[in-house]
């Protein structure tokens, strides 16, 4: 997850205000992550950075958007899964070092992040924070060379696992993939401007034209000499399918295919593999729609809208902590017992991961008078975690793993329970060999190090012993 942002015109242009921008892109990538956002933007003299806890919304008004002059941009809203949720984790992270500044922001997670923080502890490179980002960051900023382009391909070659990161000079922008194009980043145009973002989304929200996808292992460079494209590998990519089922919004388009229509072709295959008499067959708002949009339509029953969300509350996935995620989904849905009372209910979900949520939907469901409740889910089973940059929850956490459908449903409450197959997913998203699938198989595009299967909070330091008298 997370969401970043980079804007880049040229100084002698049309007067843009960068900062703003950079503003609604974040706010069109907000699904992205809802712990911090932040903004830097450089005049070409001076880089200047704010970030704050909370939405963007809450982070920046009009005052502080007027504090943010200049005419190259980047922001970041942040998903915790390495280091704790702190002010000094927001993002971009600032480093100052041989007489320039950078900031950097980053979706992903590195898989190497332990060696290379010894390696900087031991070039006496501190740390002020306990992201990986900052370790990306210190690279670029520490690289002898004084070009951005040549500090970004080093620092490419020897960081590990999924990034895509925008990172800005006073005088120019970069942006760049890890080589296996697990986390997306794309590349448009607004006039005589380069923006670059994390989803489509966000470039029609300011009015840019979508270029084109960077591709892995890919970076540009934007500066007063224009914008240089480099390719620094031959991986065929394996953008993480969550993207596809539920991360980004579906309104976007990614490597050319619109998501809401991906994901209505999933629910149609789900209605094909797991038929069922039923009523009705409503979706979990707002990412299971298109797939129970599909599913009607190739069911041939008729769809309604059975829960209700509040607008104002945060993707239950991703808030940072289990007892937070138990304690929202009845501030997020309400059932319509209009539509439920007396019927047979087809729900359709996107997925299951720890199953607190669904298991509470289900219940909802039946004290809102559904007959039967028929859970369907258009992706596969997760039964393994994710190392990526995706807050997943342990093996043990899962609640597929290890357990067979019947096993599930039981523990769900459903009165019968279906996923969409794997060569289901693979007929609707696309061949297997341009996606990582490790959450539904167990098989990792890259070596996983045994320290990342502790929790996102390793570097944190130790807690000190309080002896008690």
């Amino acid at each position: 997850m997370c969401g970043v942002f980079g804007i880049y015109t040229p100084a002698e242009g049309p007067d843009r205000d960068v900062a703003r921008s950079t503003f609604f892109g974040l706010f069109a990538l907000q699904h992205r992550g809802q712990e911090s956002a932040g903004i830097a933007v450089s005049d070409g003299d001076r880089v200047t950075a704010m970030k704050d806890m909370g939405l963007v919304s809450q982070v920046f008004d009009e005052g502080r958007l007027s504090g943010l002059a200049g005419h190259i941009a980047i922001g970041h809203t942040r998903y915790s899964t390495t280091g704790s949720t702190v002010w000094q984790n927001a993002q971009p992270v600032v480093r100052h070092a041989g007489g320039r500044t950078i900031a950097l922001g980053h979706n992903g997670n590195l898989t190497n992040t332990a060696e290379l923080r010894e390696e900087l502890r031991g070039r006496r490179v501190s740390m002020r924070s306990t992201s990986d980002t900052e370790v990306m960051a210190a690279l670029i900023a520490e690289h002898e060379s004084g070009d951005l382009g040549e500090a970004v391909a080093d620092a490419m070659g020897r960081i590990e696992g999924a990034f895509a990161a925008v990172v800005m000079t006073e005088r120019g922008l970069a942006g760049f993939r890890d080589p296996d194009g697990i986390r997306p980043l794309v590349v448009g145009r607004l006039g005589d401007a380069w923006v670059l973002a994390s989803e489509s989304c966000a470039l029609d929200l300011i009015g840019a034209t979508l270029e084109r996808d960077l591709e892995p292992g890919e970076m540009v460079v934007v500066d007063e000499r224009g914008a240089r494209f480099r390719k620094l590998g031959d991986r065929p990519g394996s953008l993480c399918v969550f993207e596809y089922i539920y991360f980004a919004r579906p309104d976007s388009v990614m490597h050319g295919r619109g998501l809401h229509e991906v994901r209505r072709r999933m629910g149609e295959r789900l209605a094909d593999e797991a038929p069922v008499e039923a009523d009705v067959v409503i979706g979990v708002p707002d990412s299971g729609t298109p797939a129970a949009v599909g599913y009607a339509r190739r069911s041939g029953i008729p769809f309604g809208e059975g829960l209700v969300k509040n607008r104002y509350v945060g993707r239950t996935f991703i808030q940072p902590d289990q007892a937070l995620r138990e304690r929202g989904v009845r501030l997020k849905f309400n059932a319509l017992r209009s539509v439920l009372e007396g019927r047979r209910v087809v729900v359709v979900d996107d997925s299951i991961v720890r199953g607190s949520t669904t298991r509470k939907l289900v219940q909802m469901l039946f004290e809102a008078g559904a007959r039967e409740v028929h859970l369907r889910v258009s992706s596969p089973p997760i039964v393994s975690p994710c190392f990526y940059g995706i807050d997943m929850a342990d093996q043990d956490e899962l609640l597929a793993a290890g357990r067979t459908i019947e096993e599930v449903r039981r523990r769900l409450g459903a009165t019968s329970l279906a996923y969409l197959s794997l060569d289901g997913l693979e007929a609707t998203a696309g061949p297997a060999e341009g996606f990582c699938r490790a959450c539904l198989t167990g098989e990792y595009p890259t070596e996983i190090p045994a320290d990342m299967r502790l929790a996102k909070l390793r570097f944190e330091p130790a807690p000190v012993p309080v002896e008690i008298r």
